[in-house]
């Protein structure tokens, strides 16, 4: 298998985390790969028409792109003990899903800053993503707080990269402020040997 991989994507650092707790990293090929809505990879393209990363490439099948559907499939591939049966696999796919939305809203944050002209900018644009952002902590920190100390599944894994992702990119807004348990939490989840390993390059 071939991953297309980019070192400061946290959809990417999803499914190198997995590929750590499952022992599969053996498995793949990592492609680095430069692209943005701006710039899309030509090289990209036949293996994902959005051009976006993670994509996966499969000797016995199209390639898979969606770090939600790459996970799931990986996941599969080494047992299945990362999506959990019964009533929790629906906390858990909900949870993932929170925290992506975490790093969609983020990510456009990002966006809004590094391609669009100053003059077409929107603050309140950006503030309204923002505003995604701490509410969707202020769930994590409360209603979610006790499925995020249980036995290590995807959906924690996916807060874990999307809080990296806030500190990485958004650190200044500081959204451990009023979310004690979450940030107790975060602190010792990335201690993980996975999320040590995957972390962002610095600077």
């Amino acid at each position: 298998m071939k991953l297309s991989y980019a070192p400061t994507s946290p959809y990417v650092r999803k499914v190198m985390v997995l590929l750590h707790e499952t022992g599969q990293l053996d498995d793949v090929e990592i492609e680095s790969i430069a692209t943005t809505p701006l710039a899309p990879d030509a090289a990209l393209l036949s293996k994902n028409p959005l051009t976006k990363v993670p994509a996966l490439e499969r000797s016995d099948g199209p390639t898979l792109f969606d770090s939600r559907v790459i996970c799931a499939y990986l996941d599969a591939r080494a047992g299945g003990k990362l999506y959990p049966t019964g009533s929790r696999r629906w906390d858990t796919l909900t949870l993932e899903a929170l925290a992506d939305g975490i790093l969609d809203a983020a990510l456009l944050m990002v966006y809004e800053g590094r391609m669009r002209p100053e003059e077409k900018q929107m603050p309140e644009w950006v503030e309204g993503q923002w505003g995604k952002i701490e509410r969707a902590c202020d769930a994590l920190n409360t209603r979610w707080i006790s499925q995020l100390s249980g036995p290590l599944d995807m959906g924690q894994i996916a807060v874990g990269c999307a809080l990296g992702y806030l500190d990485f990119r958004h650190d200044a807004r500081n959204w451990r402020k009023g979310n004690d348990a979450l940030a107790a939490w975060a602190r010792k989840f990335d201690s993980r040997d996975s999320m040590q390993a995957t972390a962002p390059p610095k600077g």
